[in-house]
């Protein structure tokens, strides 16, 4: 067996340099931030330390179906990832939504929410909101880029079939696409 060589690792200058915004959270209220998350949504430590995460969403009801969606897999597999809308606290942005992409770790799967890490990269250099989308038309137009079929996506949302393709049918007409695919491809792009 090798022996790894000894080295000294800030962690916690590793936390705040890194790349990428990154929380740290408790029963989904943020307990530690970086600068950088602080930067993609236009907010200084003070005002995100000890709130919900809820802030960072477009509604209410968006933050509370996310977290029942990803609760359960969370408790599965200990980790999630997706790409969702956000939206900018403070600043010349105020407001804005913006496509990002969300990855968590749950500390302890038997209580997913109980303790995480989670890491958000902004998407909108790639990809623009263009069209006002309500909450639901978000969650589907991101299961959408997943390549989901409206099946997949109903059961994801825990809604039918039929009515996932009502909300893509509207995606269609809000992003003038003529084929689901092409509404995918507007919805990449941006």
């Amino acid at each position: 067996m090798t022996e790894r060589p000894q080295t000294d690792v800030d962690y916690r200058l590793a936390f705040e340099m890194a790349p990428v915004g990154l929380a740290l959270s408790r029963n989904r209220i943020m307990v530690d931030c970086n600068q950088h998350l602080c930067e993609m949504f236009g907010a200084s430590r003070d005002q995100l330390i000890g709130q919900s995460f809820q802030i960072l969403y477009p509604s209410a009801d968006e933050f509370e179906r996310t977290g029942e969606r990803i609760a359960p897999i969370l408790n599965r597999r200990g980790t999630y990832a997706d790409d969702r809308i956000m939206k900018r606290l403070d600043g010349r942005c105020k407001g804005e939504a913006f496509w990002c992409h969300v990855t968590g770790r749950a500390l302890n799967q038997n209580a997913p929410h109980e303790a995480g890490i989670w890491c958000f990269e902004d998407l909108s250099a790639h990809r623009t909101v263009k069209a006002e989308l309500t909450a639901r038309e978000r969650e589907v137009a991101a299961y959408l880029m997943q390549g989901m079929t409206s099946k997949h996506i109903g059961k994801a949302l825990g809604i039918s079939h039929r009515t996932v393709e009502i909300y893509r049918a509207r995606l269609m007409r809000k992003y003038t696409a003529s084929t689901a695919g092409d509404l995918v491809h507007k919805l990449l792009a941006g």
